[in-house]
Protein backbone atom coordinates (compact mmCIF):
# COMPACT_ATOMS: atom_id res chain seq x y z
CA UNK A 1 0.00 0.00 0.00
CA UNK A 2 1.36 3.42 -0.92
CA UNK A 3 1.80 6.32 1.51
CA UNK A 4 -1.23 8.06 0.00
CA UNK A 5 -3.37 4.93 0.39
CA UNK A 6 -2.21 4.58 4.01
CA UNK A 7 -3.25 8.14 4.72
CA UNK A 8 -6.67 7.59 3.19
CA UNK A 9 -7.07 4.44 5.28
CA UNK A 10 -6.40 6.27 8.56
CA UNK A 11 -7.70 9.38 10.30
CA UNK A 12 -8.69 11.30 7.17
CA UNK A 13 -11.53 8.89 6.40
CA UNK A 14 -13.65 10.02 9.35
CA UNK A 15 -15.34 12.78 7.34
CA UNK A 16 -15.94 10.58 4.26
CA UNK A 17 -17.33 7.81 6.50
CA UNK A 18 -19.75 10.30 8.07
CA UNK A 19 -20.86 11.52 4.62
CA UNK A 20 -21.36 7.99 3.28
CA UNK A 21 -23.29 7.14 6.47
CA UNK A 22 -25.61 9.99 5.49
CA UNK A 23 -26.04 8.41 2.05
CA UNK A 24 -26.88 5.05 3.65
CA UNK A 25 -29.38 6.86 5.90
CA UNK A 26 -31.14 8.26 2.84
CA UNK A 27 -31.63 5.06 0.89
CA UNK A 28 -32.44 3.23 4.12
CA UNK A 29 -35.31 5.64 4.68
CA UNK A 30 -36.59 5.23 1.12
CA UNK A 31 -36.16 1.45 0.99
CA UNK A 32 -37.85 0.51 4.25
CA UNK A 33 -41.06 2.46 3.73
CA UNK A 34 -42.07 -0.45 1.47
CA UNK A 35 -43.35 -2.29 4.55
CA UNK A 36 -46.04 0.39 4.92
CA UNK A 37 -46.55 0.82 1.17
CA UNK A 38 -47.44 -2.85 0.57
CA UNK A 39 -50.66 -2.98 2.68
CA UNK A 40 -51.46 0.60 1.60
CA UNK A 41 -51.19 -0.26 -2.12
CA UNK A 42 -53.05 -3.51 -1.58
CA UNK A 43 -56.02 -1.55 -0.21
CA UNK A 44 -56.21 1.42 -2.57
CA UNK A 45 -55.64 -0.69 -5.70
CA UNK A 46 -57.55 -3.78 -4.47
CA UNK A 47 -54.69 -6.23 -5.05
CA UNK A 48 -53.92 -9.86 -4.25
CA UNK A 49 -51.04 -10.75 -1.90
CA UNK A 50 -48.71 -11.55 -4.82
CA UNK A 51 -49.63 -8.33 -6.66
CA UNK A 52 -49.02 -6.20 -3.56
CA UNK A 53 -45.45 -7.50 -3.24
CA UNK A 54 -44.67 -6.07 -6.68
CA UNK A 55 -43.94 -2.91 -4.67
CA UNK A 56 -40.73 -4.64 -3.56
CA UNK A 57 -40.14 -6.06 -7.04
CA UNK A 58 -40.39 -2.67 -8.75
CA UNK A 59 -37.74 -1.31 -6.41
CA UNK A 60 -35.30 -4.21 -6.49
CA UNK A 61 -35.58 -5.25 -10.16
CA UNK A 62 -33.90 -1.97 -11.09
CA UNK A 63 -30.71 -3.31 -9.52
CA UNK A 64 -30.59 -6.06 -12.20
CA UNK A 65 -31.20 -3.71 -15.09
CA UNK A 66 -29.02 -0.81 -13.94
CA UNK A 67 -26.11 -2.29 -11.96
CA UNK A 68 -23.72 -2.78 -14.90
CA UNK A 69 -24.70 0.57 -16.53
CA UNK A 70 -24.19 2.16 -13.11
CA UNK A 71 -20.71 0.64 -12.91
CA UNK A 72 -19.93 2.10 -16.34
CA UNK A 73 -21.27 5.51 -15.30
CA UNK A 74 -19.16 5.48 -12.13
CA UNK A 75 -16.05 4.61 -14.13
CA UNK A 76 -16.60 7.79 -16.14
CA UNK A 77 -17.80 10.27 -13.51
CA UNK A 78 -16.44 8.82 -10.24
CA UNK A 79 -18.07 7.83 -6.96
CA UNK A 80 -19.01 11.31 -5.73
CA UNK A 81 -20.78 12.53 -8.87
CA UNK A 82 -22.44 9.12 -9.14
CA UNK A 83 -23.94 9.41 -5.66
CA UNK A 84 -25.15 12.93 -6.41
CA UNK A 85 -26.78 11.78 -9.64
CA UNK A 86 -28.41 8.87 -7.81
CA UNK A 87 -30.05 11.22 -5.31
CA UNK A 88 -31.44 13.44 -8.08
CA UNK A 89 -32.91 10.42 -9.89
CA UNK A 90 -34.54 9.30 -6.65
CA UNK A 91 -36.14 12.75 -6.38
CA UNK A 92 -37.69 12.29 -9.84
CA UNK A 93 -39.11 8.94 -8.73
CA UNK A 94 -40.67 10.57 -5.66
CA UNK A 95 -42.37 13.18 -7.85
CA UNK A 96 -43.98 10.43 -9.97
CA UNK A 97 -46.05 9.49 -6.90
CA UNK A 98 -48.04 12.71 -7.28
CA UNK A 99 -49.67 11.89 -10.66
CA UNK A 100 -49.88 8.24 -9.53
CA UNK A 101 -52.01 9.29 -6.56
CA UNK A 102 -54.19 11.49 -8.76
CA UNK A 103 -54.88 8.60 -11.14
CA UNK A 104 -54.81 5.88 -8.43
CA UNK A 105 -53.13 3.67 -11.01
CA UNK A 106 -50.91 0.89 -9.69
CA UNK A 107 -48.48 0.75 -12.63
CA UNK A 108 -47.77 4.49 -12.25
CA UNK A 109 -46.92 3.96 -8.57
CA UNK A 110 -44.67 1.07 -9.58
CA UNK A 111 -42.98 3.32 -12.18
CA UNK A 112 -42.14 5.86 -9.48
CA UNK A 113 -40.76 3.12 -7.25
CA UNK A 114 -38.74 1.73 -10.17
CA UNK A 115 -37.21 5.17 -10.92
CA UNK A 116 -36.28 5.54 -7.27
CA UNK A 117 -34.71 2.09 -7.53
CA UNK A 118 -32.54 3.31 -10.43
CA UNK A 119 -31.28 6.13 -8.24
CA UNK A 120 -30.62 3.74 -5.38
CA UNK A 121 -28.72 1.45 -7.75
CA UNK A 122 -26.30 4.26 -8.49
CA UNK A 123 -26.02 5.05 -4.78
CA UNK A 124 -25.43 1.43 -3.80
CA UNK A 125 -22.99 0.74 -6.64
CA UNK A 126 -20.94 3.74 -5.53
CA UNK A 127 -21.31 3.69 -1.75
CA UNK A 128 -20.75 -0.01 -0.94
CA UNK A 129 -17.39 -0.53 -2.68
CA UNK A 130 -16.34 2.99 -1.65
CA UNK A 131 -16.79 2.29 2.06
CA UNK A 132 -15.32 -1.22 1.66
CA UNK A 133 -12.02 -0.03 0.14
CA UNK A 134 -11.81 3.24 2.08
CA UNK A 135 -9.78 1.37 4.72
CA UNK A 136 -8.27 -2.08 5.34
CA UNK A 137 -10.32 -4.92 3.82
CA UNK A 138 -10.11 -6.82 7.16
CA UNK A 139 -12.27 -4.16 8.83
CA UNK A 140 -14.59 -3.69 5.87
CA UNK A 141 -17.46 -5.41 7.72
CA UNK A 142 -17.01 -3.00 10.62
CA UNK A 143 -17.35 0.06 8.38
CA UNK A 144 -20.35 -1.42 6.57
CA UNK A 145 -21.90 -2.26 9.96
CA UNK A 146 -21.65 1.44 10.83
CA UNK A 147 -23.39 2.17 7.54
CA UNK A 148 -26.00 -0.42 8.47
CA UNK A 149 -26.78 1.42 11.70
CA UNK A 150 -27.46 4.59 9.71
CA UNK A 151 -29.44 2.64 7.09
CA UNK A 152 -31.69 0.73 9.48
CA UNK A 153 -32.18 3.65 11.89
CA UNK A 154 -33.48 5.60 8.91
CA UNK A 155 -35.56 2.59 7.91
CA UNK A 156 -37.15 2.43 11.36
CA UNK A 157 -37.97 6.15 11.19
CA UNK A 158 -39.30 5.83 7.64
CA UNK A 159 -41.47 2.86 8.60
CA UNK A 160 -42.91 4.72 11.59
CA UNK A 161 -43.50 7.99 9.73
CA UNK A 162 -45.01 6.45 6.62
CA UNK A 163 -46.89 3.88 8.67
CA UNK A 164 -48.55 6.72 10.55
CA UNK A 165 -49.22 8.71 7.36
CA UNK A 166 -50.46 5.87 5.14
CA UNK A 167 -51.93 3.27 7.49
CA UNK A 168 -53.71 5.48 10.00
CA UNK A 169 -57.40 4.64 9.85
CA UNK A 170 -56.91 1.93 7.20
CA UNK A 171 -58.90 -0.61 9.25
CA UNK A 172 -61.93 1.70 9.32
CA UNK A 173 -61.61 2.35 5.58
CA UNK A 174 -61.42 -1.39 4.79
CA UNK A 175 -64.51 -1.98 6.94
CA UNK A 176 -66.43 0.80 5.17
CA UNK A 177 -65.45 -0.55 1.75
CA UNK A 178 -67.45 -3.71 2.42
CA UNK A 179 -70.75 -1.84 2.80
CA UNK A 180 -70.67 1.26 0.58
CA UNK A 181 -71.75 1.80 -3.02
CA UNK A 182 -69.31 1.71 -5.95
CA UNK A 183 -69.20 5.52 -6.14
CA UNK A 184 -68.64 5.93 -2.41
CA UNK A 185 -65.93 3.29 -2.58
CA UNK A 186 -64.13 5.22 -5.31
CA UNK A 187 -64.26 8.43 -3.25
CA UNK A 188 -62.86 6.68 -0.16
CA UNK A 189 -60.00 5.08 -2.11
CA UNK A 190 -59.18 8.35 -3.92
CA UNK A 191 -58.98 10.20 -0.60
CA UNK A 192 -56.73 7.51 0.79
CA UNK A 193 -54.45 7.65 -2.27
CA UNK A 194 -54.08 11.44 -1.91
CA UNK A 195 -52.32 10.93 1.44
CA UNK A 196 -49.03 10.23 -0.41
CA UNK A 197 -48.94 13.68 -2.04
CA UNK A 198 -47.28 15.78 0.70
CA UNK A 199 -44.81 13.11 2.00
CA UNK A 200 -43.41 12.38 -1.46
CA UNK A 201 -43.24 16.06 -2.41
CA UNK A 202 -41.20 16.74 0.73
CA UNK A 203 -39.05 13.69 -0.01
CA UNK A 204 -38.32 14.98 -3.53
CA UNK A 205 -37.23 18.39 -2.25
CA UNK A 206 -34.96 16.88 0.40
CA UNK A 207 -33.35 14.51 -2.13
CA UNK A 208 -32.60 17.36 -4.54
CA UNK A 209 -30.95 19.39 -1.77
CA UNK A 210 -28.88 16.41 -0.63
CA UNK A 211 -27.89 15.62 -4.22
CA UNK A 212 -26.45 19.12 -4.56
CA UNK A 213 -24.70 18.96 -1.18
CA UNK A 214 -23.08 15.57 -1.83
CA UNK A 215 -21.66 16.96 -5.08
CA UNK A 216 -19.72 19.54 -3.05
CA UNK A 217 -18.76 17.16 -0.23
CA UNK A 218 -15.05 16.48 0.51
CA UNK A 219 -14.91 12.87 -0.67
CA UNK A 220 -11.52 11.54 -1.86
CA UNK A 221 -11.31 9.17 -4.85
CA UNK A 222 -10.10 5.72 -3.77
CA UNK A 223 -9.18 2.58 -5.71
CA UNK A 224 -8.99 -1.08 -4.69
CA UNK A 225 -5.68 -2.76 -3.93
CA UNK A 226 -4.34 -4.59 -7.00
CA UNK A 227 -5.11 -8.29 -7.47
CA UNK A 228 -2.67 -11.00 -6.47
CA UNK A 229 0.43 -11.58 -8.63
CA UNK A 230 2.08 -14.82 -9.72
CA UNK A 231 5.71 -15.48 -8.71
CA UNK A 232 6.74 -14.25 -12.16
CA UNK A 233 4.97 -10.98 -11.47
CA UNK A 234 2.20 -11.51 -14.01
CA UNK A 235 -1.45 -10.87 -13.21
CA UNK A 236 -2.94 -14.04 -11.74
CA UNK A 237 -6.48 -13.43 -13.03
CA UNK A 238 -7.54 -12.25 -16.47
CA UNK A 239 -11.34 -12.64 -16.26
CA UNK A 240 -14.13 -12.01 -13.77
CA UNK A 241 -15.17 -15.63 -14.32
CA UNK A 242 -11.97 -16.84 -12.64
CA UNK A 243 -13.23 -15.85 -9.17
CA UNK A 244 -15.58 -18.59 -7.84
CA UNK A 245 -15.91 -16.84 -4.49
CA UNK A 246 -17.32 -13.80 -6.32
CA UNK A 247 -20.13 -15.78 -7.98
CA UNK A 248 -20.93 -17.61 -4.78
CA UNK A 249 -20.98 -14.23 -3.02
CA UNK A 250 -23.45 -12.94 -5.62
CA UNK A 251 -25.73 -15.94 -5.03
CA UNK A 252 -25.43 -15.45 -1.27
CA UNK A 253 -26.34 -11.77 -1.49
CA UNK A 254 -29.27 -12.63 -3.80
CA UNK A 255 -30.91 -14.96 -1.27
CA UNK A 256 -29.94 -12.73 1.65
CA UNK A 257 -31.66 -9.64 0.24
CA UNK A 258 -34.74 -11.74 -0.46
CA UNK A 259 -34.75 -12.96 3.14
CA UNK A 260 -34.13 -9.46 4.50
CA UNK A 261 -36.97 -7.97 2.46
CA UNK A 262 -39.33 -10.73 3.58
CA UNK A 263 -38.43 -10.03 7.22
CA UNK A 264 -38.99 -6.29 6.88
CA UNK A 265 -41.69 -5.92 4.24
CA UNK A 266 -44.02 -8.83 5.06
CA UNK A 267 -44.20 -8.40 8.82
CA UNK A 268 -46.90 -5.70 8.83
CA UNK A 269 -49.12 -7.63 6.42
CA UNK A 270 -48.35 -10.80 8.39
CA UNK A 271 -49.45 -9.17 11.64
CA UNK A 272 -52.68 -7.97 10.01
CA UNK A 273 -53.34 -11.50 8.67
CA UNK A 274 -53.01 -12.81 12.24
CA UNK A 275 -55.71 -10.40 13.41
CA UNK A 276 -53.69 -7.43 14.66
CA UNK A 277 -55.07 -3.97 13.92
CA UNK A 278 -53.11 -1.99 11.33
CA UNK A 279 -52.60 0.70 14.01
CA UNK A 280 -50.56 -1.84 16.00
CA UNK A 281 -49.05 -3.79 13.08
CA UNK A 282 -47.50 -0.64 11.56
CA UNK A 283 -44.83 -0.80 14.31
CA UNK A 284 -43.73 -4.34 13.45
CA UNK A 285 -41.22 -3.39 10.71
CA UNK A 286 -39.58 -1.11 13.25
CA UNK A 287 -39.03 -4.12 15.53
CA UNK A 288 -37.14 -5.90 12.73
CA UNK A 289 -35.02 -2.84 12.01
CA UNK A 290 -34.25 -2.15 15.67
CA UNK A 291 -33.06 -5.76 15.99
CA UNK A 292 -30.73 -5.10 13.06
CA UNK A 293 -29.44 -1.81 14.52
CA UNK A 294 -28.57 -3.44 17.86
CA UNK A 295 -26.77 -6.29 16.08
CA UNK A 296 -24.92 -3.83 13.84
CA UNK A 297 -23.70 -2.01 16.96
CA UNK A 298 -22.44 -5.30 18.39
CA UNK A 299 -20.66 -5.97 15.10
CA UNK A 300 -18.95 -2.59 15.18
CA UNK A 301 -17.50 -3.43 18.60
CA UNK A 302 -16.53 -7.04 17.87
CA UNK A 303 -15.32 -6.97 14.22
CA UNK A 304 -12.49 -7.59 13.45
CA UNK A 305 -10.76 -7.50 16.85
CA UNK A 306 -12.84 -10.19 18.57
CA UNK A 307 -14.87 -11.69 15.74
CA UNK A 308 -13.82 -12.47 12.18
CA UNK A 309 -16.11 -11.55 9.31
CA UNK A 310 -16.51 -15.16 8.23
CA UNK A 311 -17.37 -16.31 11.76
CA UNK A 312 -20.00 -13.58 12.11
CA UNK A 313 -21.54 -14.83 8.87
CA UNK A 314 -21.70 -18.43 10.18
CA UNK A 315 -23.51 -17.33 13.35
CA UNK A 316 -25.90 -15.17 11.31
CA UNK A 317 -26.85 -18.05 8.99
CA UNK A 318 -27.40 -20.46 11.88
CA UNK A 319 -29.62 -17.96 13.70
CA UNK A 320 -31.58 -17.41 10.48
CA UNK A 321 -32.29 -21.13 10.21
CA UNK A 322 -33.34 -21.35 13.87
CA UNK A 323 -35.65 -18.30 13.70
CA UNK A 324 -37.22 -19.50 10.43
CA UNK A 325 -38.15 -22.84 12.00
CA UNK A 326 -39.51 -21.01 15.06
CA UNK A 327 -41.79 -18.87 12.85
CA UNK A 328 -43.28 -22.03 11.36
CA UNK A 329 -43.83 -23.65 14.75
CA UNK A 330 -45.48 -20.71 16.54
CA UNK A 331 -48.41 -18.37 16.00
CA UNK A 332 -49.74 -14.98 17.10
CA UNK A 333 -47.40 -12.32 18.48
CA UNK A 334 -44.75 -14.96 19.26
CA UNK A 335 -44.48 -15.77 15.56
CA UNK A 336 -44.34 -12.06 14.71
CA UNK A 337 -41.48 -11.67 17.20
CA UNK A 338 -39.51 -14.43 15.47
CA UNK A 339 -40.00 -12.64 12.12
CA UNK A 340 -38.66 -9.49 13.78
CA UNK A 341 -35.79 -11.53 15.27
CA UNK A 342 -34.64 -12.25 11.72
CA UNK A 343 -33.22 -8.73 11.95
CA UNK A 344 -30.60 -10.18 14.31
CA UNK A 345 -29.61 -12.91 11.88
CA UNK A 346 -29.68 -10.57 8.87
CA UNK A 347 -27.72 -7.61 10.24
CA UNK A 348 -24.15 -8.82 9.73
CA UNK A 349 -24.71 -10.75 6.48
CA UNK A 350 -24.44 -7.76 4.14
CA UNK A 351 -21.42 -6.27 6.01
CA UNK A 352 -19.61 -9.62 5.91
CA UNK A 353 -20.46 -10.72 2.36
CA UNK A 354 -19.19 -7.53 0.68
CA UNK A 355 -15.56 -7.59 1.92
CA UNK A 356 -15.36 -11.40 1.73
CA UNK A 357 -16.52 -11.27 -1.89
CA UNK A 358 -14.49 -8.24 -3.03
CA UNK A 359 -11.26 -9.49 -1.42
CA UNK A 360 -8.59 -10.03 -4.07
CA UNK A 361 -10.62 -8.76 -7.05
CA UNK A 362 -8.28 -5.82 -7.67
CA UNK A 363 -9.06 -4.17 -11.02
CA UNK A 364 -12.21 -6.28 -11.22
CA UNK A 365 -13.61 -4.67 -8.06
CA UNK A 366 -16.03 -2.29 -9.83
CA UNK A 367 -17.39 -5.10 -12.01
CA UNK A 368 -17.64 -7.36 -8.96
CA UNK A 369 -19.46 -4.61 -7.11
CA UNK A 370 -21.91 -4.25 -9.99
CA UNK A 371 -22.61 -7.99 -9.89
CA UNK A 372 -23.23 -7.79 -6.13
CA UNK A 373 -25.60 -4.89 -6.72
CA UNK A 374 -27.44 -6.99 -9.31
CA UNK A 375 -27.85 -9.62 -6.60
CA UNK A 376 -30.10 -7.17 -4.76
CA UNK A 377 -32.72 -8.37 -7.26
CA UNK A 378 -33.34 -11.16 -4.76
CA UNK A 379 -35.60 -8.59 -3.14
CA UNK A 380 -37.62 -8.45 -6.36
CA UNK A 381 -38.06 -12.20 -6.75
CA UNK A 382 -38.21 -13.93 -3.37
CA UNK A 383 -40.85 -11.75 -1.61
CA UNK A 384 -43.38 -12.12 -4.49
CA UNK A 385 -42.64 -15.85 -4.36
CA UNK A 386 -43.65 -15.73 -0.70
CA UNK A 387 -46.82 -13.85 -1.74
CA UNK A 388 -47.66 -16.52 -4.33
CA UNK A 389 -47.13 -19.25 -1.76
CA UNK A 390 -49.53 -17.45 0.59
CA UNK A 391 -52.17 -17.09 -2.15
CA UNK A 392 -51.81 -20.74 -3.18
CA UNK A 393 -51.89 -22.14 0.34
CA UNK A 394 -54.83 -19.87 1.25
CA UNK A 395 -56.80 -21.12 -1.77
CA UNK A 396 -56.17 -24.75 -0.87
CA UNK A 397 -57.25 -24.24 2.74
CA UNK A 398 -60.43 -22.41 1.75
CA UNK A 399 -61.22 -25.20 -0.71
CA UNK A 400 -60.95 -27.65 2.21
CA UNK A 401 -63.55 -25.66 4.14
CA UNK A 402 -61.24 -23.63 6.40
CA UNK A 403 -62.69 -20.22 7.31
CA UNK A 404 -61.05 -17.46 5.20
CA UNK A 405 -59.50 -15.46 8.07
CA UNK A 406 -57.91 -18.58 9.57
CA UNK A 407 -56.81 -19.77 6.10
CA UNK A 408 -54.99 -16.48 5.45
CA UNK A 409 -53.23 -16.63 8.85
CA UNK A 410 -52.14 -20.25 8.41
CA UNK A 411 -50.99 -19.67 4.82
CA UNK A 412 -48.99 -16.57 5.79
CA UNK A 413 -47.22 -18.52 8.55
CA UNK A 414 -46.47 -21.74 6.65
CA UNK A 415 -45.12 -19.89 3.59
CA UNK A 416 -42.14 -18.63 5.60
CA UNK A 417 -40.48 -22.00 4.82
CA UNK A 418 -39.02 -20.20 1.78
CA UNK A 419 -36.46 -18.64 4.16
CA UNK A 420 -34.82 -21.96 5.08
CA UNK A 421 -32.99 -22.60 1.76
CA UNK A 422 -31.91 -18.95 1.75
CA UNK A 423 -30.09 -19.25 5.07
CA UNK A 424 -28.67 -22.65 4.07
CA UNK A 425 -26.94 -21.00 1.08
CA UNK A 426 -25.61 -18.22 3.31
CA UNK A 427 -24.21 -20.84 5.68
CA UNK A 428 -22.40 -22.62 2.83
CA UNK A 429 -20.77 -19.37 1.69
CA UNK A 430 -19.74 -18.59 5.28
CA UNK A 431 -18.16 -22.00 5.86
CA UNK A 432 -16.59 -22.71 2.48
CA UNK A 433 -17.75 -20.56 -0.43
CA UNK A 434 -15.75 -17.41 0.36
CA UNK A 435 -12.54 -19.47 0.57
CA UNK A 436 -12.81 -20.77 -3.02
CA UNK A 437 -10.41 -18.42 -4.83
CA UNK A 438 -9.98 -20.69 -7.86
CA UNK A 439 -12.06 -23.26 -9.74
CA UNK A 440 -9.03 -25.55 -9.65
CA UNK A 441 -8.21 -27.62 -6.53
CA UNK A 442 -4.52 -26.82 -6.89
Amino acid sequence: MSTTETTIASKSNLVPIAIIAGVFFIFGFVTWINGALIPFMKTINELTEAQSYLVASASYISFVLMALPASSILSKIGYKKGMSLGLLIMAIGALVFIPAAEARTYWVFLTGIFIQGIGMTLLQTAANPYITILGPIESGAKRIAIMGIANKTAGALGSLIFGALLLSGIDDVKEKLTRVSVEEKKVLLDQMADSVFVPYLVMAVVLVILGILIRKAPLPEVEAVAEEKTPEGETAKTSIFQFPHLWLGVLTLFVYVGAEVIAGDTIIAYGISLGFDAEDAKFFTTLTLLAMVVTYAIGVVLIPKYLKQGTALVYSALLGLVFSVCILMTTGFTSVCFVAALGISNALVWPAVWPLTLAGLGRFTKTGSALLIMAISGGAIIPPLYGRLVDGEKGELIAKGVEETLAIANAATSSYWVLIPCYAIILFFALKGHKLKSWSKK
